[in-house]
């Protein structure tokens, strides 16, 4: 079985990993890309749907309040955080702030092992679980 750059990197485009990942997809597929993505990313038909849900649990927390920042944590290192800006100009500023988008990009990752969780201004935190 020869497992060519040109697989690799299709793998690498179409799942987000890197090339170590990549490599180990394919060769545990016996070169075959397709299963080497299926690998990587099995539910990707559902992973929409569960983002929009976990996004959506994301933003009522927000909206209660007390929210100081948003941040993905795999394992113990926080790999992305960004915090919640309220109270400019006198409004809650932060609910149109927060980068939607790039948050449910990280989400994604939730299939690599990481948790969402939102960290309040009295230091603690809450995870935002996927069947939320």
């Amino acid at each position: 079985m020869e497992i060519t750059i040109e697989a690799i990197e299709k793998v690498m485009e179409e799942t987000g990993v890197e090339y170590k990942a990549a490599k180990e997809a394919l060769l545990k597929a016996n070169g075959d890309v397709d299963a080497a993505i299926k690998l990587i990313q099995p539910d990707t038909k559902d992973l929409g749907d569960e983002i929009k849900a976990v996004i959506d649990e994301l933003k009522k927390k927000v909206e209660e309040g007390n929210v100081d920042r948003i941040q993905i944590r795999k394992g113990d290192e926080v790999v992305f955080s960004v915090p919640v800006n309220v109270g400019i100009l006198g409004g809650i500023v932060g609910l149109a702030t927060v980068p939607w988008a790039l948050i449910a990009g990280a989400v994604a990752a939730f299939g690599f092992g990481c948790r969402l969780e939102v960290v309040k201004k009295d230091g603690t935190t809450d995870e935002i679980k996927k069947d939320n």
